[in-house]
């Protein structure tokens, strides 16, 4: 059987990364080309032409505001070098499977709240980024929780379960070409109908099964596809839901292969992680650069307000 060139592709090895963002001057200069790509811009009146300062900072020729590299940025205020960030990032973006902040925290040489609040702020680059993005043609679309097991009620609506909807949108050979992973307050007929103006493009096909919610893709601007499951193996072996059901075991496996636990004020950025990863998986090695554009545009994120986090995407 041949190989699949996209999953057996060399991606950005460890002495390349480092050959590349090893030291300090390096990140610099890459963060500066990423942020200000055709030379510097001040980000208080906009003007194009400035001066670098004997401390690192860069002033404007016009209104003399002064700005650092990383001011702005998600970046902004670290006291962490540049070359720590850099290897978070990669570290992140070139496993399959992700990373723990625990992990990250031994990988790095820092403690773990610092890897914790690096990994996060990484995590809403990636998340944000997320954002806007809508599918479109032939989608799979399915329901799902995250959350461990514990007594009490099963099945939908059970406590300390998290509601998302999994989406794989195909090609014409039936291939994946990207997913999504989005967070909902439950399967109902209006947040169904929230998330599908924002992420579902008009004129896509939708294949879901009979959950009523569904229902919000039975409009003029879809072509809606329901297929009535039931429950047990045989609604899982359903050919017509093969790569969500294959996306959402992945999913799973890796959360739970990474993580002891997640909280749920924190899963539209686990999720957003894994998305992507996935979706940027054709060229491995252009995925440091992507990342450090939107990282680059990317607006500060403070700690209280990281810890809070988006319930919903």
């Amino acid at each position: 059987m041949a190989r699949n060139p996209i999953q057996f592709q060399p991606g950005l090895s460890l002495p390349a990364f480092l050959e590349q963002y090893g030291t300090e001057a390096q990140c610099q200069a890459a963060l500066f080309q990423h942020r200000w790509p055709r030379g510097f811009v001040c980000p208080d009146c906009g003007n194009t032409t400035g001066c670098r300062l004997s401390r690192g900072l860069y002033q404007c020729h016009r209104c003399h505001h002064q700005t650092s590299l990383t001011a702005g940025t998600i970046f902004h205020a670290t006291h962490l070098p540049l070359t720590t960030w850099f290897l978070a990032i990669y570290l992140l973006t070139q496993r399959k499977s992700g990373i723990s902040a625990l992990q990250l925290s031994r990988e790095l040489g820092v403690s773990y709240n610092t890897a914790w609040k690096l990994k996060h702020k990484l995590l809403q680059v990636m998340h944000e980024r997320n954002q806007g993005e809508r599918l479109s043609g032939r989608i799979e679309l399915d329901d799902a929780y995250l959350g461990g097991e514990r007594p009490g009620k099963r099945g939908r609506g059970a406590e300390h379960k998290f509601p998302f909807v999994a989406a794989v949108q195909t090609d014409e050979e039936g291939h994946p070409l990207r997913v999504q992973l989005r967070r909902v307050s439950g399967f109902t007929l209006t947040e169904i109908r929230r998330y599908a103006e924002q992420a579902i493009a008009p004129g896509s096909q939708v294949i879901s099964d009979g959950l009523g919610c569904f229902r919000a893709f039975d409009t003029p601007l879809y072509v809606h596809d329901c297929h009535i499951t039931g429950g047990g193996r045989a609604s899982v072996e359903n050919p017509e839901f093969n790569w969500v059901n294959t996306l959402l075991g992945n999913v799973k496996n890796a959360i739970t292969g990474t993580y002891h636990a997640i909280r749920g004020q924190h899963a539209p950025r686990y999720l957003a992680e894994f998305e992507y990863r996935f979706n940027r998986r054709y060229d491995l090695k252009a995925m440091i650069p992507r990342f450090l554009t939107v990282a680059a545009r990317t607006p500060p994120m403070p700690y209280r307000f990281l810890k809070m986090a988006d319930f919903y995407a």
